[in-house]
């Protein structure tokens, strides 16, 4: 009876485990990540060995990960570049507190270790557009919804204003 009783249980979870699976099988069109969110990841993942591996005063590590994310900048196609390049100096005039550091091969500024907005360039994903984006420890809440990332395909002084007075609001 033991037998019978252990070959019940292990039919009853593998009965509890099917219709998830099934589910998961029946999207025949899901192949996993794409090339870009794989890349994102290894870069990720350079990025955290890379900011372990790091020496020296509290100073030189901001220092070293501001000049990653500039470099990262300067690698972009011309016209995130410009933006990426506006962006940065916005965000470290309006927020001077928060940390450059690269996320996901993204440029992006921290605060307490934790990253609250970032620049996506259009390419990184394919996309049509640039993206700058605020994560949940952005102090943006407002009501029961707000908005957290922004579509971008130039900046007009306008939006230079809106994105300074954004990160000026988010940080706190």
């Amino acid at each position: 009876m033991t037998g019978t009783s252990k070959t019940t249980k292990s039919t009853a979870k593998t009965a509890a485990k099917t219709p998830a699976k099934r589910a998961a099988s029946a999207d025949a069109s899901y192949d996993g990540f794409t090339a870009e969110e794989r890349a994102a990841m290894k870069e990720h993942a350079q990025e955290m060995k890379a900011s372990s591996r790091r020496r020296g005063s509290a100073a030189e590590k901001a220092a070293e990960a501001e000049a990653a994310v500039v470099a990262k900048i300067a690698e972009m196609a011309d016209a995130d570049r410009v933006m990426a390049e506006r962006i940065h100096a916005i965000v470290k005039k309006s927020a001077p507190g928060l940390a450059p550091k690269l996320w996901y091969g993204m440029p992006a500024y921290a605060k307490d270790g934790k990253v609250l907005c970032f620049f996506q360039s259009a390419e990184k994903f394919n996309a049509r557009y640039a993206t700058f984006g605020f994560n949940d420890v952005a102090a943006l809440d407002d009501g029961a919804m707000w908005p957290t990332a922004f579509a971008i395909t130039e900046l007009t002084a306008a939006d230079e204003r809106r994105i300074a007075d954004l990160v000026k609001t988010a940080a706190g």
